[in-house]
């Protein structure tokens, strides 16, 4: 198996949504999921409110880090997610919300849960039936199961099967 991430999954599902919604109108917004480009990373930092360095997870090979966008708005992103390809499954190593989106004043709830199910769609076209993993921190073990239907393994290891994932896929992907 490849080297694993040096991060515990720590972000909160506040709502799980169809897209992601505003805080303050309650309208919801379409999403779109990209690649992260080089030069979306000029404003992804640390200065910028970001929590993790992302410029160091983009740059890993074995990773693919993803853009959470509003359809018809690719310039401000709301969330990101890495994940890489295990062959069997996609492990998710990180994920975070804009920092407009974290807090009691957030803009958009919903940011995590539709890059959990994103992750699950990915997996699930690759042939893989959905598997994704992660390792949580040990606190958010039990809100993780109650929110995403994921599976506790041990340790602080993760995973949502098939029938979870099909759900989340269903809820933020309709056909």
């Amino acid at each position: 198996m490849p080297k694993q991430s040096k991060y515990h999954i720590s972000v909160e599902i506040d709502k799980l949504t169809n897209s992601i919604q505003n805080t303050i109108s309650g309208d919801s917004f379409q999403t779109d999921v990209h690649p992260l480009t080089k030069s979306d990373l000029k404003n992804i930092t640390k200065k910028n409110n970001w929590l993790f360095n992302w410029g160091e997870e983009y740059k890993m090979a074995d990773r693919i880090v993803f853009k959470l966008t509003i359809r018809n708005n690719p310039d401000i992103i709301q969330g990101l997610v890495s994940i890489s390809d295990y062959k069997d499954h996609f492990y998710l190593h990180l994920i975070e919300s804009a920092p407009f989106n974290l807090g009691r004043n957030k803009l958009y709830e919903g940011v995590p849960g539709n890059l959990f199910a994103f992750t699950c769609k990915i997996s699930w076209d690759q042939g893989y039936q959905g598997f994704i993993s992660f390792t949580s921190k040990t606190k958010l073990i039990d809100h993780y199961e109650k929110t995403l239907g994921a599976t506790h393994i041990g340790g602080q290891k993760m995973v949502i099967f098939p029938k979870e994932s099909l759900k989340l896929i269903k809820k933020y992907f309709p056909i």
